[in-house]
């Protein structure tokens, strides 16, 4: 039996937006210890990726802007469609080169492209990423530069 099929996701209206900017994975997570002023030690957690900081908080920023309720609880099924520029490689004199590839088989990963959208959303739109029992990840060339996110209520 496929197990996609036990989802229906007419039953429940999708949360569905849009995030424009390039998408930034979040990957690895790295500890620094750290003296506090009051004594002792501390361990802060911070991204190895600097730049994802600003693409989570537009994430969030927009997701506040589209989702008003109260936080999703229960399982949850989430779809993400990553569009990422083309490099200026792809492209000659005449337009896209027959030789540029179809689809984006380079960095950034998908599953880290998806990691920083679903700590972005967490607190906002659900209680824990852990939630997530069904996920769709794509990512293609697109301009402009985005992710287009479905979050729906699994029945």
């Amino acid at each position: 039996m496929n197990t996609l099929a036990l989802f229906d996701e007419t039953t429940a209206k999708p949360i569905v937006f849009t995030v424009y900017g390039k998408p930034e994975p979040a990957g690895s997570k790295r500890g620094f210890a750290f003296k506090r002023k009051t004594g002792g030690m501390g361990v802060a957690i911070s991204d190895a990726n600097p730049k994802s900081r600003d693409w989570k908080n537009s994430i969030t920023h927009r997701a506040r802007e589209e989702y008003h309720g109260e936080l999703l609880d229960g399982p949850l099924s989430l779809s993400l469609v990553f569009h990422l520029p083309r490099p200026k490689g792809h492209f000659g004199k005449r337009g896209l080169r027959d030789s540029a590839p179809r689809h984006i088989t380079t960095k950034p990963d998908v599953l880290k492209l998806a990691r920083a959208v679903e700590d972005a959303l967490t607190g906002v739109v659900w209680r824990d990423d852990s939630q997530i029992v069904i996920e769709t990840l794509a990512k293609h060339y697109g301009e402009p530069a985005r992710v287009e996110i479905a979050v729906s209520v699994f029945p």
